[in-house]
């Protein structure tokens, strides 16, 4: 038997859940010598970026992809979460399968899931193998779902009718209406899978946090207290994908164009590898970059009007520019670069022309303008971004937040005056010297004696005593 301790990793479907336990994959091997197996639950073929993402794993790391499960009984507006929920309930057999042949083949010491596979553990325990969740959001998150058992039997109408801010412990208080996407209606399936996963982090021998002290310095305060039947919390964030996963496509283009830019005078926006806008919200912020007059490189993407257009609706095959307003490439060639669909993030934020991101609040986007000290424009979209955008303007004050109006929409001038005053105000200057602060925190966290990297070589160690116990 292989001697070399080897963890497995179940991911829920979703690049947004793979591309940081990825990153986190590489440090285990990176500098604790481990190897790791992800284990990826499907229910159909893996997209292009996902085939292309897996099969250019490092050494040390191997995948293998379940077979699709069958999603034929459900309704047409099932919610995201319900989906990813089952897809993993219902490739269990297949997990223990896999577990079957790692057990007899590797030392597996670990099942690492994240936030919506727990029911992986059913499988961990049966073998012996110790259960942990790696948690790709915030503290502020980890902290709901760790009292939504008890919220849940206090409250009994819908949360956003409560009418004073609910107090999550160790948080900002926040308003029920900007709590994560699927509690925000208890009867659908959706709400019944967060709060059964809720109910199962108890199972974990540790969870390990994507955060660090200085970013969330009241809810990881909380989390780190003992507590009957809690978890030992562990954070180790800033986790981020260094380098790009391009699946394929050039981004020297946006490079190059920002090289020819002032020192901080761009302000890039993206919304995630999943965010969509409506095609009225498309065209007030075409308009709205115009009238800031400030420089910018968009990420753009087809409209799409379902409201809960997210990472699992198809992307569109149309042009995005067929949608922006007539002309409006023309009249800002000199300031502005339109890129369809994607873009290279770490790049654009790691240049020295970036002075801004305008950003669904996605947490792998935020880690990114933490960890190379760019300043926010929040814009939240689905999933918990709004909690996010609350924590990002209210207490860790790093970003600015645009209005909606009545109808929903913000507006051109609303956008044009938030990007002004985040790129030349007196508000953007606060604001950037604030996330230099944490830009500099992140690093010393990473760092060799940092405590983020201590952190991580605590929960190792752990596993790798596991070997002894076991020889």
């Amino acid at each position: 038997m292989e001697q070399t301790p080897h963890i497995a990793i179940l991911p829920s479907p979703g690049m947004g859940h793979l591309i940081p336990l990825v990153a986190f994959a590489k440090r285990l091997v990176l500098h604790h010598r481990f190897n790791v197996d992800f284990v990826v639950p499907t229910d159909g073929p893996p997209s292009n970026s996902q085939k292309a993402f897996l099969e250019g794993l490092p050494a040390g790391m191997d995948y293998v992809l379940l077979p699709p499960v069958d999603m034929d009984d459900l309704p047409e507006d099932v919610r995201a979460e319900t989906r990813i929920a089952l897809t993993v309930t219902r490739s269990l057999p297949s997990l223990r399968d896999v577990f079957k042949s790692l057990v007899s083949t590797t030392r597996l010491v670990a099942l690492v899931v994240d936030l919506f596979a727990t029911d992986g553990f059913d499988v961990a325990i049966e073998f012996n193998v110790s259960p942990y969740i790696f948690f790709p959001s915030t503290a502020m998150v980890l902290s709901l779902f760790l009292y939504l058992p008890k919220l849940d039997q206090s409250v009994s109408c819908e949360y956003r009718d409560v009418p004073d801010p609910i107090q999550i412990p160790g948080c900002t208080p926040i308003h029920g209406r900007e709590l994560l996407d699927p509690v925000q209606d208890r009867k659908n399936d959706a709400y019944k899978w967060v709060l059964h996963h809720a109910k199962k982090y108890r199972l974990a021998e540790g969870i390990m946090v994507n955060s660090f002290k200085e970013l969330e310095a009241g809810a990881i305060e909380v989390l780190l207290e003992e507590e009957a039947g809690k978890p030992p919390v562990y954070p180790i964030g800033p986790v981020i994908q260094m380098g790009s996963s391009s699946g394929g496509v050039d981004g020297s283009e946006c490079v190059r164009w920002l090289d020819d830019q002032p020192r901080g005078s761009v302000v890039y926006i993206s919304f995630g590898s999943g965010g969509t806008l409506t095609h009225d919200q498309l065209n007030e912020l075409a308009l709205g970059l115009e009238m800031s007059e400030q420089r910018f490189l968009w990420v753009v993407r087809s409209p799409n009007d379902n409201a809960n257009a997210n990472f699992f609706d198809a992307q569109s095959q149309k042009d995005p520019f067929d949608f922006l307003p007539k002309g409006f490439l023309d009249r800002t060639k000199g300031c502005g670069l339109v890129i369809p669909s994607w873009a290279p993030q770490a790049q654009i934020l790691s240049h020295d022309s970036t002075g801004g991101f305008l950003t669904h609040c996605g947490w792998n986007s935020v880690l990114e303008s933490v960890v190379y000290g760019v300043p926010l424009i929040a814009w939240p979209l689905y999933a918990e971004q709004k909690m996010n955008a609350v924590m990002l303007t209210e207490d860790i004050k790093v970003a600015l937040r645009p209005k909606a109006n009545e109808n929903g929409i913000v507006g051109r001038a609303e956008i044009a005056k938030v990007v002004k005053s985040l790129m030349e105000g007196e508000e953007g200057k606060w604001l950037r010297s604030r996330m230099r602060d944490l830009k500099d925190a992140a690093a010393k966290n990473l760092s060799e004696d940092g405590s983020s990297t201590k952190t991580l070589a605590e929960v190792a160690a752990k596993w790798k005593n596991k070997i002894s116990v076991l020889d």
